[in-house]
């Protein structure tokens, strides 16, 4: 199943700029190291050391918060949009 994965500024240095690729897989775990495959790198952005998403990294399957749904076994069907969106902190 192919999705589209919209891709924050600060990793389109492993999609040579763009700020949206497609992906193949059935979870987001499948969608992930189809990234990897074609994007060098990226994963480790996105996961931690034992293959979890980092815990300033908010995934989104159609809108939908993956840590809410099922993690990285999440459902991503045809179609589907995966927003990967790096946590902001700050502010006084």
């Amino acid at each position: 199943m192919s999705v589209t994965v919209r891709i924050p500024t600060i990793l389109r240095t492993y999609t040579g700029g763009r700020s949206e690729v497609t992906a193949d897989g059935g979870t987001l775990r499948d969608v992930l190291a189809d990234l990897e495959k074609n994007h060098a790198g990226i994963a480790a952005r996105v996961l931690d050391d034992q293959g979890k998403l980092r815990r300033f990294v908010n995934v989104y399957v159609n809108d939908d918060d993956v840590r809410f749904a099922e993690g990285l076994d999440t459902p991503t069907p045809d179609g589907a949009g995966v927003s990967i969106i790096p946590a902001v902190a700050g502010g006084c």
